[in-house]
């Protein structure tokens, strides 16, 4: 999802050690614990940068794990998104990893209908013109997230 004009490369084992080392600062810092199960499904997650759903996940790990179930991942799931680690892609019912944990912030993911790629960008001053017109309307908002569907610059390309 780069500028057709920006050479597309990246090391995605650094992309996954960052990942890995905010994840647990993130966790020190709010003295949880990223167990050894929930780090496996964070770094799963993190093992592309596509949407994910839980039944993917699980099936990674049954490789790795025969007798895994549901009820692991969705509780790892949980354990993730509450700790701000992971978001959830509604419309595609599938995680990706955050890309700043360890900080507050608003954000768009920008989703390719073709590749299922996500890439998360900041969106503060979108955030704040859509609460402002919920309380215009004497609306008080809670939750919000936004995720823009389209096609990234590789898929276009193709």
């Amino acid at each position: 999802m780069t500028s057709s004009s920006v050479i597309h490369c990246h090391d995605h084992d650094c992309c996954i050690s960052h990942a890995l080392e905010s994840a647990q600062n993130v966790c020190v810092e709010k003295n949880i614990r990223l167990t050894p199960i929930r780090q496996r499904i964070f770094e799963l997650i993190w093992s592309n940068h596509k949407a994910v759903g839980a039944y993917d996940l699980l099936a990674s790990l049954q490789q790795e794990d025969p007798k895994a179930k549901p009820v692991t991942i969705y509780r790892a799931l949980d354990f993730l998104l509450s700790a701000g680690l992971i978001h959830k892609v509604a419309s595609l019912n599938a995680f990706v990893g955050c890309s700043h944990p360890e900080t507050a912030h608003n954000s768009v993911l920008l989703i390719c209908d073709n590749c299922h790629d996500a890439k998360e960008v900041e969106a503060q001053e979108v955030y704040e013109a859509i609460y402002e017109i919920g309380r215009n309307n004497a609306f008080q908002p809670q939750q919000l997230t936004l995720e823009l569907h389209g096609f990234c610059d590789d898929c276009q390309q193709t």
